[in-house]
């Protein structure tokens, strides 16, 4: 073969090399454009064969919903002894998991430990919430134990909670501490002090009555979430605050009333939806929790009353159907309600709770106590499955009327700076997100705006679709070219082979 016609041989393998990885180029490209494109904006994940996880921002669905993770949450391993626990550090959010007592060598463990390293002038806090899967078993007895504890295995602070009478599989939260108290001499000092997670129930005695089953003993997702507050620069009182008098309209405050707005709830604390003062509705399925968060300064007392709607059946009764809970800024359980349902409309309110103040701290009661700081506190509500099971899978209206009231007054001067940064505090851009019904970032960060709510935006992802084709640059207009000349050549080839 000559040295021309070999040219002239690799020269047409070259081009249709060429034209072969241009076509498959503009083919990826298509796909990636159809997938952008498409509702929800579910993107494929390279070499996976499924489209990946939607937004933060689209955590609400058809059905009852897992919880979001923190999209920067550490992956951490808890160890069945102190020795070789991996550690913990403030401001930052962690997922693990954690067996049931009875799964013995084939769990992961029931009790796990995680390492701190504290200095002396910061008040750290630990919220864990535990995760039973959709559809598990959950017993009255079944629940969680946080504990901080010193290298002595003195127990600086623990708190348990356990599901109740709902026995319903819900997000179960407990939190600890090591605080600081000018009276104490334990858990004071720098040093190494550990995090101690159980997982609770009764094994000791037969199930508690003949219609309910033993739990399920699948392990259980959880997240941990660590925050430091440093101490004050100097001492102040160590008495809560007088409040009014419990016959008083500041003690006791009446709903708000007037026609509600739409704000659709998180499914997590990191994208829990912002609500100000005011009345708000939403909706929710049976077996799903929903988050709200609202902002809190310091003066201020927070009050919440929820309404459950009526259903298209009636007569049938679930006992602890709707359960309310207040968090504060570190995740620490502050309040909780509940109510039963029969089909018709109920009503459920928190009780009475007092100002933001850094003396509540020194309360013995946690309703009082946990008021203690300024910032973002968390409503999160949680509909029975049972609910679903006897009235229908439909989902029910809710009705939230939020009330902030009092002055606000002026902080406590801290030495130090707290982890997260804006962790005990109201800024104008909390406030901001409260009017505009922004929601969490799955990080736990504000939101911009009503996108970014717990709901798919009504565009149906076309701004997170505006977003990638950005992100892509001046590419895109040759992406959407090469996908023209790709139609464009098959359908030459057709008309060639028809002819």
């Amino acid at each position: 073969m000559s040295k021309s016609v070999e040219g002239e041989v690799q020269s047409g393998v070259m081009r249709r090399r060429v034209r072969l990885r241009t076509a498959g180029a503009a083919l990826g490209a298509a796909a990636l454009c159809a997938a952008v494109l498409s509702p929800g904006g579910a993107v494929a994940r390279p070499g996976s064969g499924a489209t990946g996880p939607r937004p933060a921002h689209a955590v609400a669905a058809e059905t009852p919903n897992p919880y979001a993770f923190a999209e920067d949450a550490k992956a951490v391993e808890g160890a069945t002894s102190t020795a070789g626990s991996r550690m913990l550090v403030p401001g930052a959010t962690y997922r693990s998991s954690i067996g049931h007592p009875e799964a013995g060598a084939s769990g992961t463990g029931s009790k796990l430990y995680y390492r701190l390293e504290l200095g002396a002038r910061d008040n750290v806090y630990v919220s864990v919430t535990a995760l039973p899967g959709l559809g598990s078993r959950v017993a009255f007895a079944d629940g969680l134990k946080v504990s901080v504890q010193d290298t002595d295995g003195f127990d600086c602070d623990f708190k348990s909670v356990r599901f109740g009478t709902s026995r319903s599989p819900r997000p179960l939260t407990a939190s600890a501490m090591r605080k600081l108290t000018p009276d104490e001499r334990r858990c004071q000092g720098a040093g190494t002090y550990y995090v101690v997670v159980e997982r609770t129930t009764n094994t000791r005695s037969p199930v508690s009555s003949a219609t309910e089953e033993p739990s399920s003993t699948e392990d259980w997702d959880m997240e941990l979430y660590v925050a430091s507050e440093p101490s004050l620069v100097k001492a102040g009182p160590t008495t809560p605050p007088q409040e009014p008098d419990s016959g008083s309209e500041t003690a006791a405050p009446v709903p708000l009333a007037g026609r509600p707005l739409p704000r659709a709830g998180g499914s997590s604390f990191g994208t829990a939806r912002a609500l100000g003062k005011g009345v708000w509705s939403d909706r929710i399925k049976a077996g799903q929790t929903r988050y709200y968060r609202v902002p809190v300064d310091w003066g201020q007392r927070l009050s919440a009353t929820l309404e459950v709607g009526s259903g298209s059946r009636s007569g049938d009764y679930v006992t602890s159907a709707v359960v309310m809970e207040l968090f504060n800024p570190v995740r620490g359980p502050v309040e909780s309600a509940d109510a039963a349902y029969d089909g018709r409309q109920r009503t459920t309110i928190l009780p009475t709770l007092p100002s933001v103040a850094y003396e509540n701290r020194f309360a013995p009661l946690d309703r009082v106590s946990g008021m203690r700081f300024a910032g973002w506190y968390y409503l999160a509500v949680h509909l029975n499955p049972d609910v679903g099971t006897r009235f229908g899978q439909d989902a029910i209206g809710l009705t939230l009327r939020v009330n902030v009231a009092g002055e606000r007054r002026e902080g406590p001067a801290y030495a130090g700076t707290a982890r997260p940064a804006d962790g005990f505090g109201v800024t104008e851009r909390d406030e901001a997100a409260a009017r505009n019904g922004a929601g969490g970032s799955a990080g736990g960060g504000a939101g911009t705006g009503p996108g970014s709510d717990g709901t798919a935006a009504a565009s149906g992802g076309g701004d997170t679709a505006m977003k990638v084709l950005a992100a892509a640059g001046f590419g895109t207009g040759t992406v959407l070219l090469a996908v023209l000349g790709v139609w464009r050549l098959v359908g030459r080839r057709r008309v060639i082979r028809s002819g």
